[in-house]
């Protein structure tokens, strides 16, 4: 049998059971039906609607989350997740990172010179109201031009300027060897403000956008770079062969230009190592051949480190383009970020603390689905989010509801992980029918967090025919699963979380002990919760 006839074969049989509608596009989801009957198919009591707390307070004349307190470092008793060394219940605490990030958050961009100055603590509010702890602080290596054209500007620049005129961005050529104080300032006192915050941010060192451009038909960012010979009064060239671009940069191909970027390296670390909330990342997305030079930026960080009062988490984005997975997961790196696979994503194994970003995966993208299957796979999820669209240099607020609903569901995530002793739990697939759950499947104080995607059943099976790329689907919701619970043979407290609206609904209780079947009490995506509630 052919694919399209398979595909025709398995549409019948589900419309005849379930209705299923075919289109071609994206359809407006069914609205979610008032509960009238118990969420467990053994439960006994009534539910009842509660709201879930969808973000957390107003720093503004309300109390504020507790500053971060120690630097971060991979859990030993489940490394999947940081921790800041606080002990619970003889356990190290895991800190679940998650949030939005954009591109003009710490070097100001646009369209004219210089750039609007982007408004930091805004971001910052805009990240508490989503209850978001997480960011990465952006900084373009170049001062002008970019994929969109030369006419976008960047600001500050780690370097001082020279008293010869004239660099690309127009302004006097720049002294590689004196450092300009007001960017590491601004760097220092937006991880202070965030760490006030309770949030963590990792500090991006170098870029692949900013040296040479990925698209052939695109602008090149090479021209406004402070290594481009014309831009510079030290003779340094980091376009070794003279095609134009700076790619040699992001390799270990000149020892002046590798010498440069190391005092950079040094001169970030000494300005941030006394505070707890940093993470390093040593770039975005450079190119495929950059291993090597990612490789030595790591080891330069963890031996600088080693000598300070502070280590800090250090990670690798996987490179692109013709970047490798493998590259990064077997790099010196504590954390990654890969490639990969945004509606199935693999199951984190515990050997890095892995950076779900939709940035690597698919660019400015994504969907309540994917944070929920993400959280329940073992990482840690992101979002490349618009924000105020000022990358674009219109300046005009990017409206699109699908990114308030990964916004919004990035920290419903954060809310359960709080709630829950994430340290205990495990990425198990195999425990319920959606392949989605996240478990401490024990005798005593097991919990269970499965999501149930809408429509899982038909896409699983067109995922294992490969044939699931070949059309756009409008599916029912799959509103029953079946949970594994013999582990825990005890009774559970039954909860459902509706992604869709933030609501939360008392499922009452079930008995564990053996396979037990759960349908939903709304339509569309659902969350399913199953916990010991002895001690709550």
């Amino acid at each position: 049998m052919n694919k399209r006839s398979s595909i025709w074969l398995i549409l019948m049989i589900i419309a005849g059971a379930a209705g299923l509608f075919l289109i071609y596009g994206i359809s407006p989801r069914e609205p979610a039906p008032p509960p009238s009957t118990p969420t467990a198919d053994t439960a006994s009591e009534q539910p009842s609607t509660t709201a879930i707390a969808t973000s957390i307070p107003s720093h503004t004349g309300e109390p504020v989350p507790a500053p971060t307190v120690g630097p971060l470092f991979a859990n030993p008793d489940n490394p999947r997740y940081f921790t800041d060394g606080t002990m619970e219940n003889g356990k190290y605490k895991a800190i679940y990172l998650t949030g939005s990030h954009t591109w003009c958050n710490f070097t100001d961009c646009g369209n004219t010179n210089p750039p609007p100055v982007f408004n930091y603590t805004e971001f910052l509010d805009f990240l508490e109201s989503h209850n978001h702890n997480f960011f990465r602080l952006w900084r373009a290596e170049n001062a002008r031009g970019g994929e969109g054209g030369d006419d976008f500007w960047f600001y500050p620049m780690p370097y001082q300027r020279s008293t010869e005129c004239c660099a690309f961005d127009g302004g006097n050529k720049f002294d590689l060897e004196k450092f300009d104080q007001e960017y590491f300032d601004r760097l220092r006192e937006r991880v202070i403000e965030a760490g006030e915050r309770g949030m963590y941010v990792s500090v991006m060192l170098f870029d692949g956008w900013s040296i040479e451009t990925k698209f052939p038909e695109t602008h090149q960012p090479w021209k406004g770079h402070p290594f481009n010979i014309n831009n510079n009064v030290n003779g340094v060239n980091g376009d070794i062969d003279g095609n134009g671009n700076g790619g040699e940069t992001h390799l270990l191909a000149s020892a002046q230009v590798l010498a440069l970027q190391e005092a950079y390296v040094r001169k970030v670390v000494d300005t941030v190592n006394d505070l707890d909330n940093v993470l390093y990342e040593i770039s975005n997305e450079s190119s495929g051949d950059s291993k090597d030079w990612q490789y030595h930026m790591i080891n330069l960080i963890k031996e600088y480190e080693a000598a300070k009062p502070n280590q800090h988490p250090i990670g690798m984005s996987v490179a692109w383009p013709n970047g490798s997975n493998a590259d990064v997961y077997n790099s010196p790196a504590d954390w990654v970020s890969f490639n990969g696979d945004l509606n199935n994503p693999p199951v984190a194994d515990g050997h890095k603390v892995v950076i779900a970003d939709t940035d690597h995966l698919c660019g400015i993208c994504g969907d309540q689905q994917w944070v929920w299957k993400s959280f329940t796979r073992g990482e840690n999820p992101i979002f490349m989010d618009y924000y105020d669209n000022a990358v674009s240099g219109r300046g005009i607020p990017f409206e699109n509801p699908r990114q308030d609903e990964i916004r919004a569901n990035l920290g419903y995530t954060r809310t359960y992980a709080d709630r829950m002793n994430l340290v205990a739990m495990t990425p198990l697939p195999d425990l319920c029918s959606s392949g989605y759950c996240l478990a401490n499947p024990a005798a005593n104080g097991a919990e269970y967090l499965i999501f149930l995607p809408s429509g899982a059943t038909v896409t699983n099976l067109l995922t294992q025919l490969d044939i699931n790329r070949d059309l756009q689907l409008s599916l029912p919701s799959d509103s029953k699963i079946e949970v594994d619970l013999t582990a825990s043979p005890i009774e559970l407290r039954v909860e459902w979380f509706n992604p869709s609206d933030g609501t939360i609904i008392d499922g009452g209780k079930v008995q564990g002990g053996s396979l037990s079947s759960f349908t939903a009490p709304f339509s569309g995506d659902a969350v399913l919760y199953i916990y010991d509630g002895t001690n709550r």
